[in-house]
């Protein structure tokens, strides 16, 4: 029978890397499959196997290394990658299968040759492997009859996972949803997977989509990593759950701040600053209306409390600044000001904001605060 918690697999390793330009070594390998352990991430998608020697030996050293996860290989229907995946050790594996035209019609096959496949495949994989996935590549454009015949015949060969993708990311959370709530009454207890791309900037939100409308895992990468605008979020997946569906899929938020950051370093691929969870911004506040309201409740202008995501709410001084927010820094420092002082600093700090075009630094405050007549440290 499926889970009834929604489970995330990783797969920064395999599809994260996919990414165009980005290495990594087998040290950066090894301590994102520790950090992503401690976050509490069940099962990994550890890397192909069959893209050559180096590859396979980096997998076998993971999967050696005595982490607790589930290890996944990613294989194409081919004998050859089930047999390199099977070197690795891995006690899993995920083939793929292309099950939409313009796909097949690339590989110069039809949907005949997929179900011709499936049965031999599989059992060359169910000698090698305790839990096999398969997965239906591009999923989102296959013909939605074409689609039931193939889970069908996946079933019956007793596949434990069925991974539906949307490679191009096309869906959209109200398509998604429509898919798994007619693929869940169809084959009810079926541990379904989505695996979402993020072309069209949804790959969160069909992610949440398909775990409330009965799938039962999803896969996606830290920072949402991947080829063109990369795959589904870890981080806001876990966290839009927990916050917005009250679902906890059992991932630690505070840990997935460090981890976000060493992905972005070993990618080279930074993280923007309005990133949702792990950007700079997050916690930042600079609106006086805001920062005053923030200073009584945390929650009057963030959806969570900052120490849920291991950050602390940060208030900047700048064009938007107002008195409270300015006084309330300054006493922190034991720096007393008046009333009237008070509004007048306001107005300086709004100034040299305006004149420089940015936020102003603490120094700068100080500055203008030890300028003001009467002021006192």
């Amino acid at each position: 029978m499926a889970a009834t918690i929604p489970h995330i697999i990783d797969t920064t390793l395999r599809d994260g890397e996919q990414a165009p330009g980005v290495v990594f070594t087998l040290d950066e390998k090894l301590r994102i499959a520790a950090m992503l352990e401690d976050c509490g991430i069940k099962e990994l998608e550890v890397g192909t196997p069959a893209m050559g020697k180096d590859e396979l030996r980096m997998i076998r050293e993971i999967v050696q290394a005595g982490f607790r996860f589930d290890k996944l290989c990613w294989a194409r229907a081919r004998e050859f990658d089930i047999e390199e995946s099977a070197k690795t050790g891995a006690n899993r594996i995920n083939i793929s299968f292309p099950v939409s035209e313009i796909q097949l019609s690339a590989m110069g096959r039809n949907t005949d040759w997929v179900l011709k496949q499936l049965r031999p495949i599989i059992s060359f994989a169910r000698q090698r492997f305790d839990f096999i996935a398969i997965g239906a590549q591009d999923a989102s454009r296959a013909n939605r009859e074409f689609l039931n015949e193939f889970i069908s015949a996946c079933l019956a060969e007793g596949v434990d996972r069925i991974r539906l993708a949307d490679t191009v990311g096309i869906l959209n959370p109200f398509s998604t949803a429509q898919l798994f709530t007619k693929m869940s009454e169809k084959f009810p207890f079926v541990d379904f997977e989505f695996h979402g791309h993020n072309d069209l900037g949804m790959a969160t939100a069909n992610s949440m989509a398909a775990l409330m409308s009965g799938a039962t895992s999803i896969s996606a990468t830290v920072n949402g990593l991947g080829e063109r605008a990369g795959n589904a979020f870890v981080e806001e997946i876990a966290a839009a759950m927990k916050v917005s569906a009250g679902i906890d899929c059992g991932i630690h938020l505070s840990g997935m701040q460090e981890l976000c950051r060493f992905v972005a370093e070993a990618s080279s691929k930074p993280i923007h600053p309005s990133k949702p969870i792990v950007g700079d911004m997050i916690c930042r506040h600079e609106s006086g209306i805001h920062c005053k309201s923030l200073l009584k409740n945390e929650l009057t202008y963030q959806p969570f409390l900052s120490s849920e995501i291991g950050r602390s709410t940060e208030m900047v001084l700048g064009r938007h600044s107002g008195s409270g927010t300015i006084r309330h820094l300054l006493e922190k420092l034991n720096l007393k000001i008046t009333d009237k002082q008070s509004i007048l600093l306001t107005e300086q700090v709004k100034s040299l904001s305006f004149r420089k075009k940015r936020e102003l630094h603490m120094d700068e405050l100080i500055h203008l605060a030890n300028n003001l007549n009467g002021c006192e440290l």
